[in-house]
């Protein structure tokens, strides 16, 4: 059941407030690609990788029907609805907004993320909560943050410095790991350098020298693009889905193929697809991506609120988030 949607999608966007079209095309890739890797990743999850005559193409069933995305894009418009409330970024409200949907028990939810909003739930702050889980899961450094990290692009895409606040924070009440925000600020300033024009290659070396990392990340990150597809692990930890994100995104050169090797990687398929969404939607903008799987495009937000978004939703809310920050 379609439902009326939220007041601030039936707003009139003035495009003309926007400098330039190219770039308002390339943020709205941004959104639908991200949405649209994620849908296409869905039914791969968890499987073994996939061999190049038997790879995945089209939106097909899995777990959920074709063409719906997951817990990556729920958590992302979670993001992009703190934001549209309050920036820069507030964290209580981002948190609260993660709770709820949390206590809707969705259908797909990542461990770590499903223990600290369990904690959350229990109105512990967000603060001590990130604290406890440094102390109790030093290691813990799962990719949750940098699916769900590309609205605070499109808001601060003319602000860098609020942008890698922003990708900072929505990181740290989930996953505080260095890998984890160091991931975020990666892909979000690769996002804005893409959408500005930069190629795939300029845009992650310089993302790359920007961004504090370990030497051993830094390494593994400089390595992706050279991997051979069979070295590419995809799982579920934060280096190995940046390295597969990369490694897709430097050796394709449009949308459809990026997306198509990341997600026939196979485990955690969706996550990979959702992160190169948005990169490659960024690159390329949003009418390279096939309107086959523009059309396939679904998801209920809210969680079972009846409310079925589709490829113009996220549109309108990428619109919407790119105006934000413009003086007015």
């Amino acid at each position: 059941m379609d439902r009326p949607k939220p007041a601030y999608l039936q707003e009139v966007i003035k495009l003309t407030a926007l400098p330039d079209q190219s770039l308002r095309s390339r943020l709205i890739g941004c959104a639908v690609g991200s949405a649209i890797g994620d849908a296409l990743g869905m039914p791969l999850e968890f499987g073994a990788p996939r061999s190049p005559d038997d790879y995945v193409t089209e939106m097909v069933p899995g777990r959920l029907p074709a063409g719906n995305f997951t817990d990556d894009t729920e958590m992302s418009l979670a993001v992009a609805e703190s934001l549209l409330t309050r920036q820069p970024l507030d964290g209580e409200d981002l948190t609260r907004r993660f709770v709820q949907w949390h206590k809707s028990r969705p259908p797909d939810e990542g461990i770590q993320t499903a223990r600290v909003l369990s904690w959350l739930e229990k109105g512990e702050n967000w603060q001590s909560v990130s604290g406890k889980i440094e102390r109790e899961m030093p290691d813990s450094a799962g990719n949750g943050s940098i699916m769900r990290c590309w609205p605070v692009a499109l808001v601060w895409w003319a602000d860098r410095s609020q942008r890698i606040t922003d990708s900072v924070l929505q990181s740290q009440i989930t996953h505080p790991h260095p890998d984890c925000i160091a991931g975020c600020k990666l892909v979000n300033l690769m996002i804005v350098d893409l959408a500005k024009g930069a190629s795939p290659l300029q845009a992650f070396d310089a993302s790359l020298q920007s961004v504090v990392l370990s030497e051993d990340f830094r390494k593994m990150l400089n390595a992706a693009p050279q991997r051979g597809r069979q070295e590419l692990k995809n799982t579920g930890w934060v280096r190995h889905t940046l390295e597969s994100a990369v490694w897709a995104l430097l050796n394709t050169t449009t949308f459809e193929d990026a997306l198509i090797q990341a997600v026939n990687l196979g485990e955690d398929a969706d996550t990979v697809g959702a992160v190169v969404g948005a990169l490659a939607g960024a690159a390329y903008g949003v009418e390279a991506i096939p309107q086959r799987w523009r059309s396939d495009l679904q998801g209920e937000w809210p969680v079972n609120s009846g409310n079925i978004w589709r490829e113009t939703d996220f549109v309108e809310l990428a619109d919407r988030l790119m105006t934000l920050s413009l003086p007015l």
